[in-house]
């Protein structure tokens, strides 16, 4: 029997020759081969909206006393140079010596001479203000107009004082502002608690409330 011989091909897949130099068939046979389908890129991922961001507080508003400020405090303009601060301090002085001049040639000098301002004089500025807030000084004949909320903000900017001066008044001062501060507490939550009773009858006027016209 004859003896079938086989068609299988040997294939030289040498990329270099014995010399190493680049077999061309090897080359044409590396061209031919089909190109590789480029990978598709994934979609981008949907972009997930971003959380609102937390409303802040409007720097104009104010922080009512005795409550924490929240959110980041108001810009402050730079303060005035030391010299533009000794110029206006000259002027000040300069515009304070022709109302002198002009009071004293009206006659109306007061006894022992144009008084200059000190911390005594400020806390009892603040005191009398407070007083007339809370209508405890009045004209003749005026019946008495209580403005409770501005009697209870000159109470609270004489707390701020004497917060903010502590260790720097002599003891004449720091009593003074202590028995002030003592009395007009008092007469404030007198006043307070005069309204809330006088909330609860009804038909009764509150403290300070104009007195109803007499019709003829």
């Amino acid at each position: 029997m004859a003896e079938k011989k086989s068609e299988f091909v040997v294939t030289d897949r040498r990329r270099f020759g014995t010399e190493g130099e680049p077999r061309p068939d090897a080359q044409v046979a590396e061209e031919e081969k089909p190109a590789k389908p480029a990978t598709q890129a994934a979609p981008p991922a949907a972009k997930q909206p971003a959380p609102p961001a937390p409303a802040q507080p409007s720097q104009n508003a104010q922080a009512q006393p005795g409550q924490p400020e929240t959110g980041q405090e108001e810009e402050m303009a730079p303060p005035p140079t030391a010299e533009e601060q000794h110029e206006q301090s000259e002027a000040y002085k300069a515009s304070g010596k022709k109302i002198d001049d002009m009071i004293a040639a009206a006659g109306k000098t007061p006894q022992g001479g144009p008084l200059e301002m000190n911390f005594e004089r400020v806390i009892e500025s603040f005191y009398m203000s407070a007083l007339i807030q809370m209508g405890a000084i009045r004209q003749d004949n005026e019946p008495p107009r209580v403005d409770i909320i501005g009697a209870r903000q000159t109470i609270d900017s004489l707390a701020v004082l004497q917060e903010k001066t502590k260790g720097n008044l002599s003891d004449r001062e720091k009593t003074l502002l202590q028995n002030v501060l003592f009395e007009l507490r008092m007469a404030f939550i007198e006043i307070t608690n005069a309204v809330a009773t006088s909330a609860t009858k009804p038909g009764a006027a509150p403290p300070g409330a104009m007195p109803p016209l007499d019709k003829k």
